[in-house]
């Protein structure tokens, strides 16, 4: 049974065999500080999935404003994906079985808010724009994966994607942790809990780096918590490299 490592130089933590898998998508980066601070605080490792997405300050999530943050995050030890360059949302599938296409709304670049049509090598491209620019930024390889904004995807997406050289993650049920939600009808204490009473070992937890919608966000208010409870109850945090639905596929990506 593998050790959890911990980062930042810390010494490794005793064996676990309850292994959680944190995931964090781009959104406007309001709290993409206080997160990081967290994160070394508990060294916990989690896999960043990005976009260049609308930030409150700066030239957009993955611009050269934000250069420095991802940067940091590498040195940390953080693992990174992609989630479409342009945060664009799979509307439906058009073409046909020999020249597949997809109906595409990005919610940011130049084309925000505009649905048109996609073929197979432009959605292909769309997912790898945003690993090369990781790429460039951090000077780390992200991984062969990527996530479709809001999970939707149809199974002619996922086969493209997969031939073009990435597998898509999305999260598990208990791993929704409600940073999306409204804050009148679903607080930051009762999502807290909830996420400690149903997260199980093998979970992929999905939260954000800054939600527009959500009046008291989620991060970092209940992260820590979240992470500290989990720890007490026996789980350590590992990244999708690690995961065993991926680490084949992204071993043979290498």
């Amino acid at each position: 049974m593998a050790a959890c490592a911990l980062p930042f130089g810390a010494h490794a933590e005793p064996p676990c065999d309850k292994p959680v898998y944190l995931t964090l998508d781009t959104g406007h980066m309001g709290v993409a500080d206080l997160v990081a601070d967290v994160l070394k605080r508990q060294h916990v490792l989690v896999t960043f999935f990005a976009a260049n997405e609308r930030t409150q300050v700066g030239d957009g999530s993955l611009g050269d404003d934000w250069a420095p943050w991802w940067k940091a995050r590498a040195a940390e030890g953080h693992e990174f994906a992609s989630h479409t360059f342009d945060h664009a949302y799979w509307r439906a599938d058009a073409g046909n079985a020999s020249a597949p296409a997809f109906r595409i709304r990005p919610s940011a670049g130049p084309r925000e808010g505009q649905e048109s049509l996609m073929t197979a090598a432009d959605y292909c491209e769309e997912i790898a724009r945003s690993a090369r620019r990781l790429q460039q930024i951090t000077g780390k390889k992200p991984l062969p994966l990527f996530r479709a904004p809001g999970g939707k995807t149809s199974p002619k997406l996922l086969a493209v994607a997969r031939q073009c050289g990435y597998a898509h993650v999305g999260w598990s049920p208990a791993g929704f942790l409600g940073d999306e939600l409204s804050s009148e009808k679903a607080s930051n204490a009762a999502l807290l809990q909830q996420s400690l009473r149903t997260i199980r070992s093998g979970d992929i937890l999905l939260a954000h780096l800054g939600i527009w919608s959500r009046k008291d966000p989620w991060a970092p208010a209940v992260l820590e918590p979240l992470i500290v409870g989990l720890k007490e109850r026996g789980f350590c945090f590992k990244t999708l490299r690690d995961h065993p639905d991926y680490r084949e596929w992204i071993r043979s990506k290498a």
